[in-house]
């Protein structure tokens, strides 16, 4: 537990909320309902583990965050308990409510005990895949997964994991779920446009031709699409990921709404393969400040010249240009 004054609130709760939700009980010495609540909301801070931090603020002390905060909610009784996550308040109740009902509350936004152990597994498959240890990273994730089956940032990873090693039979179970879903989420459905290129190599009759045998076949009609399309994915499944994109171009630019847009589907699930996963937040993550502020400055200009985003920024220029 923690007392919250005007000095500390930006690092002990809009900062430390960026690394675990903070529930700031908003309390008065002459409120009753207050010091009904508050030994509740103490038992469950312990009952949780450190998986929230409990803050408390005395708005007769602190009168200026309790009553923007207030104004803010439109509340004006206390106890007001505001829960903030990622440096923002997401949620809030007012009263001395049960502790069933403060439970509930709680666990919309608190992480389960899976989804934290997942969370460090995937952080330790990560440091694996760093130095190497593609076998190990693997058997994280997995054990990530099987810990938080709903951690997609998990599933994603895995499944990324297993196409890259070749193992396709594994990925495509991992895959069966999420691509269920509707909609279906952008990072699974170019995980399995991936997965189907690869396929094609394997068990398509051209899946072992060069690239100048389709060349070829191009050459002599250049509005053969299922030669084109095949050859894109040819080079997807090498790593070739530009010269792949470069061929799916051509067909969107003959004919957009080939084969149910096959060709732009393919190619924005390369751009999304391509495409660096978010920072995790945190108050030193990179492009954000603690408040969520977009970054500015020389940081800015360093991220605007990464060669990977002008790449995908370019192709991306390519296909709107290609679509209008």
């Amino acid at each position: 537990m923690i007392d919250v004054t005007l000095q500390n609130f930006e690092s002990e709760v809009l900062q430390a909320s960026m690394n675990a939700p903070v529930l700031l009980d908003i309390w008065a010495e002459w409120c009753g309902p207050c010091k009904q609540l508050g030994p509740a909301l103490e038992q469950l801070e312990a009952e949780y583990g450190g998986r929230f931090t409990l803050a408390k603020l005395d708005a007769d002390k602190v009168p200026q965050i309790a009553g923007q905060l207030s104004q803010m909610l439109g509340v004006r009784s206390i106890p007001l308990c505001v829960l903030f996550k990622g440096g923002q308040p997401v949620d809030a109740f007012v009263g001395a409510q049960p502790a069933a009902q403060i439970r509930q509350f709680l666990d919309k936004h608190v992480p389960s005990e899976g989804a934290l152990a997942a969370e460090e597994e995937v952080n330790e498959a990560e440091a694996l895949l760093e130095s190497g240890d593609t076998e190990a990273a693997l058997a994280k994730l997995a054990d990530a997964l099987a810990q938080d089956p709903g951690n997609d940032d998990a599933r994603a990873d895995y499944a990324r994991l297993l196409i890259a090693t070749g193992a396709t039979e594994e990925a495509a179970a991992v895959l069966e779920e999420p691509l269920k879903r509707e909609p279906l989420p952008l990072r699974f459905e170019a995980l399995r446009r991936w997965l189907d290129a690869i396929r094609f190599v394997q068990q398509h009759e051209r899946g072992n031709w060069p690239i100048p045998q389709f060349d070829d076949l191009i050459a002599q009609n250049k509005r053969d699409f299922d030669t084109r399309y095949q050859k894109a994915q040819a080079l997807m499944a090498e790593g070739q990921w530009t010269q792949a994109m470069d061929e799916l171009l051509e067909i969107v630019m003959r004919d957009k709404k080939w084969n149910d847009e096959a060709a732009r589907k393919t190619y924005v699930a390369i751009l999304e393969l391509l495409t660096p996963p978010p920072q995790k937040a945190g108050p030193g993550a990179a492009g954000k400040s603690a408040g969520g502020i977009e970054l500015t400055g020389k940081a800015a200009a360093a991220a605007a010249h990464d060669p990977q985003s002008e790449l995908l920024s370019g192709y991306r220029r390519k296909l709107s240009m290609a679509l209008n």
